[in-house]
């Protein structure tokens, strides 16, 4: 990598998940003898913090700021999630490098254990993604999802939070009246839980949340599920985000981006992404359509489910094929069309509809 002098300047959000994230691109850097420095950018997406993700205008909001960096020259790369990078024009930075995937589907949180099939009729689920509030209704349209907002951990504090305290009462309670229903002591019992679940207890509690649905790769990069009750719901039914998953370090278009791309560029990934990215391109999903793209590669072919729903998941049109690894950005836009001409279209043309009007109410 000798095309670029000094230290590589990766610019990165500030949340934990973001500092992990870019952390790993930066060790796959300086295991080839690079120096990296990571520089934390603020962006229109972490400063509106009480906002909906859909609702901070087309997708991109966690990713304009950290890209202006490196067009400034102020950073050399700039590390996102992939699901977060708009699939239109970049300017002059292209997509140098996707590095290997972690998993790419959702899964379902609880503070029981209780799986998504033993959800209680009613049982209130949390959610910040149109996509999972339409998949979550496709499949058991007796739950109640609401809205869920933050980084990981808040998400988790906040489905823990009424659970925890209610226990802690009760144990204290048990113990002012000399009651033996617990073996432990609330003071042993909150020496044993972990920080989150003690934060848990400080935190006010807004909605009471049975359980919430959150991106696997989130829970696996922080290191979080440990010792949370976490279930994998399977993404030929819950079909993930375009991207999900992966990271897409962006760099100017040249020679440098070239190196980044031998340095850290994974095939297959790369491959995964383009198909699901072409398929949400060419339907023109952005983040305000409930929709899913999920490619894995097996042999010669990208095995690839898309499923594109209504707001409340009573109306969708989906489809799984096994497209060609040779020509799978030409077969995934063929295969958008064949969806957009079944009616995947007019469902995102709704969507942006229904946004529309809920921006003009606000």
């Amino acid at each position: 990598m000798s095309t670029h002098e000094g230290a590589i300047r990766l610019a990165t959000r500030g949340s934990d998940l973001a500092r992990r994230q870019a952390a790993g691109v930066q060790e796959h850097l300086e295991s080839r003898r690079r120096s990296v420095e990571l520089v934390e950018v603020e962006t229109t997406g972490d400063k509106i913090r009480d906002e909906l993700i859909h609702r901070l205008g087309k997708t991109g909001a966690f990713v304009r700021a950290l890209d202006e960096e490196v067009l400034d020259g102020d950073c050399d790369l700039a590390v996102h999630s992939m699901k977060d990078v708009p699939t239109e024009g970049m300017d002059d930075l292209v997509v140098a490098g996707v590095p290997v995937r972690a998993t790419p589907g959702d899964v379902l949180v609880t503070p029981d254990g209780t799986t998504f099939e033993e959800l209680s009729e009613g049982a209130t689920v949390g959610t910040s993604s149109l996509r999972r509030k339409a998949e979550i209704l496709a499949t058991r349209p007796d739950l109640d999802v609401e809205p869920l907002r933050g980084n990981v951990d808040t998400r988790i504090e906040k489905l823990l939070a009424p659970h925890r305290q209610r226990e802690h009462e009760e144990r204290i309670d048990a113990d002012e009246e000399d009651d033996d229903e617990f073996e432990r002591t609330p003071q042993e019992w909150f020496d044993d839980l972990r920080e989150i679940e003690r934060r848990s207890l400080e935190r006010e509690v807004d909605t009471e949340y049975d359980a919430i649905v959150l991106a696997a790769a989130g829970i696996e990069r922080t290191g979080i599920g440990r010792g949370l009750d976490v279930q994998e719901l399977p993404p030929e039914t819950f079909v993930p985000a375009p991207g999900q998953g992966a990271l897409a370090v962006t760099a100017p278009d040249g020679p440098f981006a070239e190196t980044i791309n031998e340095a850290i560029d994974h095939p297959r990934t790369r491959v995964e992404t383009t198909v699901e990215r072409v398929v949400l391109e060419e339907l023109g999903g952005g983040c305000v359509a409930p929709m899913g793209a999920y490619a894995v590669v097996q042999g010669e072919y990208v095995h690839t489910v898309v499923r594109v729903l209504s707001e409340d998941g009573t109306d969708e049109v989906s489809t799984t094929r096994d497209l060609p690894v040779e020509s799978h950005p030409e077969a995934a836009s063929e295969l958008a069309a064949d969806l957009a001409e079944q009616g995947a279209a007019e469902l995102i043309e709704q969507a942006r509809g229904t946004d529309g009007e809920a921006k003009r109410a606000e």
